[in-house]
């Protein structure tokens, strides 16, 4: 991977050493005065998608970096709402959509995305394995633990785990109304070898979150069209 610059297509980067994530009370007022317009926008997508279900999400309403430390706050929300928010283009300037992902980097210098299934909210998307942090990852405290929701996610949709080896080494990806916390890992497969491992999972599973995957190698392998803007960014700075 070649180093990463500051900014990319409009997205900032910063290198973490630390990351503090923490549970607040918060009153989005956002959501409270656009409630009808959010359980309207949620009647609509669930008739697409029944499969839809509208959980408790964590979402961001602050985010410091100083010296490579970071600290987010982040607030509980319904998935209902953040789905309004995201798809009204994030009219709410004080909050974020903030989540962790693993990034899998292959022996011969890929990196290996997941397809969203046609069920999912995101359906067709490519995007590293992640998902929305909830309720779960909060532990004592009211500490939000990124990283195990990064690891969960990363091993539920592929069926593989982060080497006990790897560095902590996060990199903050910034724009767009969204704080996307990245740790990339270097697997000791090729990328062949590790599509192989997931395909195998995915097709074992009764319910797969993704529907493929795809190794993307060169700025030539972006896809404008189904890769969110985090993604493209990051990658771009990332390969050759």
């Amino acid at each position: 991977m070649s180093e990463r610059p500051a900014q990319s297509d409009g997205f900032t980067f910063a290198r973490l050493e630390s990351l503090e994530a923490r549970l607040v009370p918060y009153d989005w007022a956002w959501a409270r005065d656009n409630s009808d317009a959010i359980a309207a926008h949620w009647a609509e997508r669930q008739a697409a998608k029944p499969a839809l279900f509208d959980g408790p999400v964590l979402l961001g309403c602050a985010c410091t970096v100083t010296d490579g430390a970071c600290t987010i706050d982040l607030f509980e929300a319904a998935f209902s709402e953040f789905l309004a928010f995201r798809d009204g283009g994030s009219p709410d300037p004080s909050v974020t959509n903030a989540f962790a992902a693993i990034v899998p980097w292959s022996r011969d210098g890929a990196a290996v995305l997941g397809v969203m299934g046609r069920d999912s909210a995101n359906a067709g998307q490519i995007y590293f394995p992640c998902g929305t942090p909830d309720p779960s990852d909060v532990r004592a405290g009211r500490h939000v633990d990124l990283a195990g929701s990064a690891t969960r996610e990363f091993l539920e949709e592929t069926g593989l785990r982060v080497p006990s080896d790897a560095p902590a080494n996060w990199v903050l990806v910034s724009g767009e109304r969204q704080h996307a916390f990245l740790h990339p890992v270097d697997f000791p497969e090729e990328a062949s070898a590790l599509i192989a491992r997931m395909e195998a999972h995915r097709a074992a599973e009764a319910e797969p979150e993704l529907a493929d995957f795809v190794a993307v190698r060169s700025r030539a392998d972006l896809d404008a069209d189904r890769m969110p803007g985090f993604v493209r960014a990051y990658l771009a700075a990332s390969c050759r």
